[in-house]
C-alpha cells in the first residue's frame, strides 16, 4: 500500500483577501472550488501548476470567532523557488516575510489569516 500527498488546508476567514494574497505572494491559481448546499462552507482548491499538490482554502460561513488559533505557527506549508532573491524582494515590497533566517536560507510570510508558509 501507498500514500502519496494531495492537499493541505487552510481555513479562512475571508476567502476574497486569501485567493488575492496567494495569486500575488506565490502565483497559485484556482483548480477548482465547491459550496455545500446549504452554504455553510466553500473549499477551494489551489494549484502552483506543476507539482499536483493543493492547497485548500475552507471558509467557513457561521465561523464566529476573529480568527483561528494557530498555535505557535510551528505547522506550516513550505514552498520552494527557483529565484529566491526576486522572491524574497516581492515579499519584502508586500510587507508580508515575518521571520528570515539567512544563516539556513529561508524565510517565513504570513498570510491574512497569520499561517506562515516557509520560502525555501
Amino acid at each position: 500500500m501507498n500514500f502519496a500527498f494531495n492537499h493541505y488546508n487552510f481555513n479562512v476567514t475571508d476567502l476574497q483577501r486569501s485567493l488575492d494574497f496567494y495569486d500575488k505572494a506565490l502565483g497559485l491559481t484556482i483548480q477548482k472550488q465547491g459550496t455545500a448546499d446549504d452554504g455553510s462552507f466553500i473549499i477551494t482548491y489551489l494549484e502552483d501548476g506543476s507539482t499536483g499538490f493543493r492547497l485548500e482554502l475552507t471558509r467557513l460561513r457561521d465561523w464566529e470567532k476573529e480568527g483561528y488559533d494557530l498555535g505557535d505557527n510551528e505547522m506550516h506549508l513550505a514552498l520552494i523557488t527557483d529565484d529566491f532573491e526576486k522572491a524574497h524582494e516581492k515579499h519584502k515590497e508586500m510587507g508580508c516575510i515575518c521571520f528570515e533566517n539567512p544563516k539556513m536560507g529561508i524565510y517565513f510570510i504570513e498570510d491574512p489569516d497569520g499561517y506562515w508558509i516557509e520560502i525555501i
